[in-house]
């Protein structure tokens, strides 16, 4: 997606709604919420939303309900190495988890050297992370569907009540699904139907 930034068409936001926008009206929610959105922005919402964010989001409630602890955050650090690229990226978290700022994977999304705010969010992180395999807190309030508490981790991180909201009411009756993924035709069985 990075080598098309900037050149997505209003084809590729209509595509990509019809593949990841829940329901019927889906694509149309996701107009709706979204009236100023460009076509990459459209992009990337439904399929974050689709891929990562929905199904994060409904299973901690569905862990909740079962009487289970579920602790949400939003990385929203932009990743300024990545240019044209607005926010946090896929895979950013793990040299922030890790604090593998200075590897080579790392240098290209997060610059080199790495933002102050790159470094301050590592280390929130990987207390975070510590302290939850140690205590199974990782200190900050979990999320309860009444108050929906996430942790946005960016320059000025902040707990607040879950940041997608529009997108939260497009798929409440629509709990993600598994995508069907083709499978690639065998050697025999492409062989058996040319005969």
């Amino acid at each position: 997606m990075s080598g098309r930034r900037g050149r997505f068409t209003d084809q590729d936001a209509r595509t990509a709604l019809e593949l990841f926008a829940p329901g019927p009206d889906g694509a149309h929610a996701y107009r709706t919420a979204h009236p100023h959105a460009t076509p990459e922005e459209l992009l990337e919402t439904v399929r974050s939303d689709a891929l990562f964010r929905m199904s994060s989001l409904h299973l901690a409630e569905a862990n909740t309900a079962a009487g289970g602890t579920s602790f949400l955050f939003e990385l929203a650090l932009p990743a300024p190495g990545l240019r044209g690229a607005p926010g946090a990226r896929h895979g950013l978290d793990v040299p922030l988890a890790f604090g593998a700022l200075d590897c080579a994977a790392s240098r290209q999304p997060l610059g080199d050297p790495p933002a102050p705010e790159a470094v301050a969010v590592s280390c929130e992180l990987q207390r975070a992370w510590i302290r939850f395999a140690t205590t199974g807190e990782p200190g900050r309030p979990a999320h309860h569907p009444d108050r929906q508490l996430t942790r946005v981790l960016d320059a000025t991180s902040t707990t607040v009540p879950y940041p997608e909201q529009s997108s939260r009411r497009i798929w409440k009756s629509h709990p993600p699904a598994p995508f069907d993924v083709p499978r690639p035709r065998s050697h025999d069985s492409a062989k058996s139907q040319l005969l």
